[in-house]
């Protein structure tokens, strides 16, 4: 379908829609109490339905297929109603400032095909929003699916893989500088829709993405699954934000080797999952294979503030600022992490045997506020913590947050970012390793993801709970 300026109004719907998934297993059910089918009896969330909200007047609901080069006006809002595919050779260009929001009843979901692109290119005082069609004030994760943008980058999977949550769309192919658009001063807000047990859709996928696409400045908030997840590709990103989600903040696998610097995660105290939250989780494929292309996306200037550092009372669901798993090649860099339950685990005879050998690095890096900074799996006598400080490479371990000279957040909705002057995170990055020296990076004299200024300023959004939209 096309949608365009001139005729836009003539696509308005009204609808009412409700959807039924197969039923549930014994003691799982809806557990939300907004839902048309609430079950106070169950423990576990499966299977919500719940009533259409009303749209506004200047709402334009979209359905089904986009087979036709496609461009969505800031004069109209646009409600995804089920999931919302770009075909192959289609082009989806969003004008900056526009607000899409996600149908909750239908499950909304936009998803780019392989061979399609989405030009949804913001500005920092314009910003492209995604998010619940919820009223303010009565938004919760999982509101809606997310966004998920296939190409034809390779991956080390045996066959081209279906993209996880339940959309019929596949990802792959051999060209790593493929082109699926751009993602630019972006918000994602209220995504992670649980479609059945262990079947989410995270705020951000990336499956199989080439690094002829541009992720930049691009926030993820309140997601029901990962903030962010990569399987396989060469997509580089910058200046990412992940605020409060519930599973994991950057979660990489099947081969992921693109490219990475600055970005920030920030987590909600009271809010994670049932297979356990951590900052990043890395794994090369599900069973650990020696396949190729390895996952080693590589890092720099980074922030993880956990759960500890928001409260001393958090969710006993929280695990890990790092798992690094499943034989992942991963490299971090320049980077500060802290405020969890464990620091840093390494998961894995293969995982330590890439650390032994150079290919998984973690260099120029601070461990803070950890209640325990590092862990190997269970029967593993794998010396971590004298790995972790092997001299020269100048990571450090301090016990408490404080000692880092940050201005610790007190609150999700307005978080201090910046690094005290006379915080020891001013200074000790480091760009000459030989990952860093791509032309990617910038080259700056500080540890994490801010110096003096913050690149978050204007364009994100930390309270859209009580944002009107």
């Amino acid at each position: 379908m096309t949608i365009t300026k001139t005729h836009a109004l003539s696509l308005l719907m009204l609808a009412a829609v409700s959807v039924t998934l197969p039923g549930c297993k014994k003691k799982e059910g809806c557990t939300d109490p907004t839902a048309t089918n609430y079950d106070p009896d169950a423990d576990k969330d499966c299977c919500c339905e719940y009533a259409a909200t009303p749209t506004p007047s200047n709402t334009v609901t979209v359905s089904g297929s986009i087979t036709a080069n496609t461009a969505w006006d800031n004069d109209h809002q646009y409600l995804l109603s089920g999931f919302v595919y770009v075909e192959d050779g289609v082009t989806l260009t969003i004008e900056r400032g526009t607000v899409i929001k996600g149908d909750k009843p239908t499950k909304g979901t936009l998803i780019v095909k392989r061979g399609a692109r989405i030009l949804a290119d913001g500005t920092v005082t314009e910003p492209i929003v995604f998010t619940s069609n919820q009223p303010a004030g009565s938004r919760d994760r999982g509101d809606w699916g997310g966004v998920i943008i296939c190409g034809r980058a390779p991956h080390n999977q045996p066959s081209d893989p279906i993209v996880e949550g339940g959309p019929d769309a596949t990802y792959g192919g051999t060209n790593p500088a493929d082109d699926s658009g751009i993602l630019r001063y972006v918000r994602i807000e209220f995504g992670g829709i649980a479609l059945q047990p262990n079947q989410e859709i995270n705020g951000l996928t990336l499956a199989s993405v080439g690094s002829g696409t541009v992720i930049d400045h691009v926030q993820v908030s309140y997601s029901g699954d990962d903030s962010f997840e990569w399987f396989g590709g060469t997509v580089n990103a910058k200046h990412l934000v992940a605020l409060a989600g519930l599973d994991d903040d950057f979660d990489q696998d099947f081969g992921w080797q693109g490219m990475a610097q600055f970005a920030l995660a920030l987590r909600d105290p009271n809010s994670a999952d049932v297979s356990g939250s951590n900052g990043f989780e890395c794994d090369n494929d599900a069973a650990g294979n020696s396949a190729a292309p390895y996952s080693q996306g590589t890092w720099s200037n980074v922030t993880i503030l956990g759960p500890l550092t928001v409260s001393n009372t958090i969710n006993d669901l929280y695990k890990r600022s790092m798992h690094l798993r499943r034989n992942t090649q991963t490299r971090v860099y320049n980077s500060v992490f802290t405020g969890y339950p464990t620091g840093l685990l390494l998961d894995g005879s293969t995982t330590e045997a890439n650390a032994t050998n150079n290919d998984l690095q973690i260099r120029n890096t601070v461990l803070a506020g950890m209640t325990s900074n590092f862990a190997v799996a269970s029967g593993s006598s794998w010396d971590l913590s004298s790995w972790f400080s092997t001299a020269g490479w100048n990571n450090a371990v301090y016990p408490n947050t404080s000692d880092l000279g940050l201005a610790l957040p007190t609150s999700l909705t307005n978080p201090q970012l910046l690094p005290e002057n006379a915080s020891l995170l001013m200074s000790g990055a480091d760009f000459s390793n030989a990952p860093l020296t791509n032309s990617f990076y910038e080259v700056v004299s500080y540890r994490g993801a801010f110096g003096t200024t913050d690149w978050t300023s204007g364009w994100t959004n930390f309270n859209p709970q009580n944002t009107a939209y």
